[in-house]
């Protein structure tokens, strides 16, 4: 790690460890052009190349200064979003393609928009999703963030919105979807949604102090839960200050139906509703239904369709109300609680090493083909 970040002065993101790492250690792990060959075959006849980039990173992520230094040189800005910050304060939003980026008032709107695939993820969707993450992060006038669908024209939910359905199945039957994905996701766009952003010192260096306080640029955030929230989509509600669903709305986990860790819920899921429903949730398949006491731990107001624009305008009119440096102070203080970095590192370590044999299993095929009717989907 010291050879790859110049003895820790370069601060390298999960992909750019990856490649770099590589071109270090040729035969030990894969290069991003052996990689690109493979993903042209199907997830059942992969060689498990991407195996060793799971012990590379549970191993750096076990060490816990290396770890540390890692999980926060994921939470920097994206050369992206530094690089289109000024034409998103002077124009106010912004089309990335998978997600559109608005500034609205004090609060800056995330919109999923993958209407085809109902807002699912995949590693097209990742980078977009980040970027508007942290353009909401950085631009000073903004006091909060708020993430929702746009209105999508799809036969079955024709103008509706619809929150999410999660990793894109399809295009993980098909060997399209990397490994470096759960890795680069949860350690950067949802991590900086939990923690804010991180930043460099005056000689452009990260500056690990794991014994001090974070200090992180971050602002609340609420999500707006039209339709559903099903895997990463219900992922991402556990690391949201506040959540208003739409009436009829439902989240679930359906991991082990997919034979995968799902991210960190996990780690988070169980403080939210105790052990016995987090398991029940990740390990049976419990759907809940936003308009059921089980579901009211992960959901703040539950509003007919018709209200949701209003209950969104009051929330934020709430939130900025009272200003933005005690809203940081009090997620930093919660974190020391429920979940320091370092807990997160460590989890991390276990989630690198246990997911890449999930993502390359046999079982993962065959509980899509049984649950997804894989074979048959087109992408």
């Amino acid at each position: 790690y010291d050879a790859l970040s110049a003895r820790r002065t370069r601060a390298l993101r999960v992909e750019e460890l990856a490649w770099a790492g590589a071109d270090l250690l040729p035969g030990i792990l894969p290069t991003q052009a052996e990689l690109a060959r493979e993903s042209l075959s199907l997830q059942a006849d992969k060689d498990g190349l991407e195996i060793h980039q799971g012990l590379f990173f549970s191993q750096l992520l076990s060490d816990r200064e290396i770890g540390l230094h890692l999980c926060t040189a994921m939470l920097l800005p994206t050369a992206a979003a530094l690089a289109r910050l000024e034409e998103f304060r002077r124009e106010g939003r912004l089309d990335l393609g998978a997600v559109r980026v608005e500034a609205k008032g004090d609060a800056g709107y995330l919109y999923y928009h993958r209407p085809r695939t109902l807002n699912a993820e995949d590693d097209d969707t990742l980078s977009p999703q980040e970027t508007a993450c942290d353009l909401i992060l950085l631009h000073p006038g903004l006091r909060m963030g708020v993430l929702r669908s746009d209105p999508i024209e799809h036969p079955k939910h024709k103008g509706r919105r619809i929150f999410s359905s999660g990793i894109n199945l399809t295009r993980l039957y098909q060997g399209k979807q990397s490994y470096l994905f759960y890795l680069s996701r949860d350690m950067g766009l949802v991590n900086k949604m939990f923690r804010g952003l991180a930043a460099v010192n005056h000689a452009g260096r990260l500056e690990i102090r794991p014994e001090e306080p974070e200090q992180t640029l971050e602002k609340p955030w609420l999500a707006v839960v039209d339709g559903f929230a099903i895997g990463g989509g219900c992922q991402i509600l556990l690391v949201m200050d506040y959540v208003i669903a739409e009436s009829g709305a439902y989240f679930n986990l359906p991991a082990r139906k997919e034979g995968i860790i799902p991210g960190c819920a996990n780690l988070r899921l169980p403080r939210f509703m105790g052990e016995r429903l987090a398991r029940q949730a990740i390990m049976f398949d419990k759907t809940f239904h936003v308009d059921d006491a089980e579901a009211r731990t992960l959901v703040n107001e539950v509003c007919p369709r018709e209200r949701l624009d209003e209950a969104v305008e009051a929330c934020v009119a709430n939130a900025v109300g009272s200003g933005m440096v005690s809203a940081g102070a009090n997620r930093k203080a919660i974190r020391i609680q429920t979940e320091p970095l370092d807990t997160f590192r460590n989890y991390m370590a276990a989630y690198a090493y246990e997911q890449v044999f999930c993502h390359l299993s046999e079982q993962l095929v065959h509980n899509l083909e049984r649950h997804w009717n894989a074979k048959e989907r087109t992408l």
